[in-house]
Order: C-alpha cells, then structure tokens, then sequence
C-alpha cells in the first residue's frame, strides 16, 4: 500500500514538473516571437538610416571637412571612409538600441540590458566628442594658415603657427574628453590653463610679429605709390616738352 501511494507521488511530481516546464517553453516563445520580431524591424531601421545619412553626408561635403581638418590621412590604409564609418556607428547604435527594446520582452531588468544601456548612453556621447575634434581640427588648420600668411617674414613664424594650431586641437581635445566624462576633475584646470596660454601666446607673440610684417608692407605700398607718381610726372613732363618742340 505505502509503495503504491509513493508511485502516485512521483508519477504526480512528475506531471507537475512536465506541466511546468510545458508552461515556461508555451510562455517563452512568444517573448522570443516577439524579440526577433522588433530586432528585425530595428535591423530594417538601421539599414534605411546609415543610408540615407551617408547620401546627405556626402552632399554636406564631409569629406571635404576632414581634408580640412587634416583627419583624412588617417584613413588612407584604412578600408573605411569617414563617411561609411560614421554610418556604422550610426547603424550599430539603432541596433544596439533595438536589441534593448527587443530585451524588454524577457523583462524589464536583465544584465544583458543593463550594459546596452551603458553603451546607449555613451555612443552619442562619443559621436559628439567626435565631431568637436573634427571641428576645432579645422579651425587649427585655418588659423595656422591665417597665420603663416601673416608672420611669413618673420623668423619664428613657423614655430609660432605649429604652436597656436597645436593648442587649440588640445582645446579641442579636452572638450570632447569632457563631453565623454572623461577625468573632468584633471581636464577642466588643463582646459582653463589651454585657454589661458592661448590668449597670451597670440597677445604677445602675434601682436608683436605683426608689427614688423605690416611695417614692411606699409613701406613697400608707399614705395610703390611714389614710383608711380614720379613716373607719372616724368611721363607728363614729356609729354609738355614734345608739345612744346
């Protein structure tokens, strides 16, 4: 009798444990239906916009920005342009972003979801941080060349210019760091002492490079007038002797 009540036991653990695992497989597959359903969409998504960014992009004249900024070297061994790498960054971060809403269907909180959202967050942080170094590299190239242009006679010129272009891409440098978050406390009193030196390296060292350039460009264009002048009269004191003969 004990023996055949501990056969009906088991035999009920164990159709309790089939109709559980029966109910956790049923439950599963429609989160999974429902997983893969908007990881597509979201694959369709981020497709459709890398494209299309790349088109507008090429139409902005990206390229041209970074051959003024002096970043298009870096990618001449590179299999990547920079317009096709912004677009896969754009198109991993919209996937990235729906495999984060496709995780939703296990679960409002999973690890998995946890570290994607970190780098959700982070990824636009980053693109920006980009796009400021881009920017104030080419700020750097313009100001160098206003530069050169301005102290070409003067000995240290060069030196100067390479100088002033290297601290605002440090400036520069320091801003995107800060825009990721990164060392903030270390950054901002070397950003400040970067802005700092930069007014007295072009106080100092431009105002008076520019001094001797525009004195020598003063006396050449005074030159120049008088020996048209005196051409002139020559020329018309001639011309009154001819009529004169």
């Amino acid at each position: 009798m004990s023996s055949h009540a501990a056969t009906s036991t088991q035999a009920i653990e164990w159709s309790g444990g089939l109709e559980d695992a029966w109910s956790s497989f049923a439950t599963f597959i429609p989160k999974l239906v429902a997983f893969l359903i908007v990881l597509f969409i979201g694959w369709i998504i981020a497709r459709v916009v890398a494209g299309v960014l790349g088109k507008v992009l090429e139409r902005l004249g990206f390229g041209r920005l970074l051959d003024k900024a002096g970043l298009s070297r870096f990618f001449s061994q590179s299999s990547f342009t920079p317009v096709g790498l912004i677009c896969k960054l754009v198109y991993y971060f919209i996937l990235l972003i729906a495999l984060q809403l496709a995780l939703t269907a296990f679960g409002p909180s999973n690890p998995v979801s946890d570290i994607i959202n970190d780098i959700v967050n982070f990824l636009p942080k980053a693109v920006v941080a980009i796009v400021i170094i881009v920017i104030v590299a080419a700020i750097a190239n313009a100001v160098k060349d206003i530069l050169r242009g301005v102290l070409g006679g003067v000995s240290y010129g060069e030196v100067l210019t390479n100088i002033v272009g290297v601290f605002i891409l440090a400036l520069g440098v320091i801003a995107a760091l800060n825009q990721v978050g990164i060392a903030t406390t270390v950054t901002m009193p070397v950003l400040i002492t970067v802005l700092a030196t930069i007014g007295g390296v072009i106080v100092v060292g431009v105002g008076g490079g520019l001094i001797g350039p525009m004195r020598q460009r003063w006396e050449g264009w005074l030159s120049s007038i008088e020996s048209e002048t005196r051409s002139a009269k020559d020329s018309g004191g001639e011309a009154s002797g001819h009529s004169s003969v």
